[in-house]
């Protein structure tokens, strides 16, 4: 099966917060946010509903691709209705045309939905994208195409490689991300117990790349044969999913 390797990067993380993934090229957008949120502490995908908006923004295409149903239904009104936006901006004032004009431009930028569209077009065009998650704490990643392997055997995708924990829900972005973490981690710190009280009421746990992959194989992108799911007699050689 076609997979790509990818490489995840946590923006503002440092050190860096990264994961490397092996996952099937013929997934969702909607799949690949699974696989983000299985990787991280977030919980918002697979198996989970959602909890945060989310989108991949894929600027050169003018385009992003969202789960934020308000942003698809306002592209839309827009399209159907460019001509009486358009002249609304003529009849404002002066001052404030320039910022009617941007918001026209906003709204123009082609909204989809990540459940309708497949990475594998944009991924290998663009190389690297943009995701976002949670607009409030402003959660960005890199997603990085590091390498295209076409015969990888398994349904699902498999956490290769990373380093750092990543981030709880909620925490209130990266930089009160490291606040909470110093709390966390010094028991001697007064607000040591209740930071580990409320990590523990967000699932919060350090990167545990087995447990990971416990959790990966259940996002499946096709019928899986089980008995090749231990991976522990394969590794990659030369962008081939071989047998050691």
């Amino acid at each position: 099966m076609k997979s790509y390797i990818i490489k995840l990067e946590l923006q503002d993380s440092n050190p860096l917060i990264w994961r490397r993934v092996i996952m099937p090229a013929n997934a969702t957008f909607n799949r690949l946010h699974d696989v983000i949120q299985t990787v991280t502490n977030f919980k918002s995908g697979y198996p989970y509903e959602g909890y945060h908006i989310y989108e991949f923004d894929l600027e050169k295409e003018n385009m992003v691709v969202t789960n934020s149903e308000e942003a698809y239904e306002e592209h839309k009104h827009y399209m159907n209705n460019k001509a009486e936006y358009e002249a609304r901006v003529k009849e404002m004032p002066a001052d404030m045309q320039k910022f009617a004009k941007r918001q026209n431009e906003f709204l123009e930028k082609v909204v989809k939905k990540p459940k309708h569209y497949k990475i594998s077009k944009y991924l290998e065009k663009y190389k690297t994208i943009e995701y976002i998650y949670d607009f409030g704490d402003n959660w960005r990643f890199n997603i990085i195409l590091e390498d295209i392997v076409e015969d990888y055997y398994f349904g699902f995708p498999t956490l290769l490689d990373g380093a750092e924990t990543a981030p709880p829900e909620d925490v209130g972005g990266i930089y009160a991300y490291y606040d909470f973490l110093k709390v966390y981690r010094d028991e001697s710190h007064p607000d040591h117990q209740r930071a580990r009280e409320w990590g523990e009421g967000t699932h919060f746990r350090a990167y545990d790349p087995e447990h990971i992959n416990g959790m990966l194989k259940f996002i499946k992108y096709q019928k899986t044969n089980w008995d090749m799911i231990n991976h522990k007699n394969y590794k990659i050689i030369n962008g081939k999913y071989r047998k050691k």
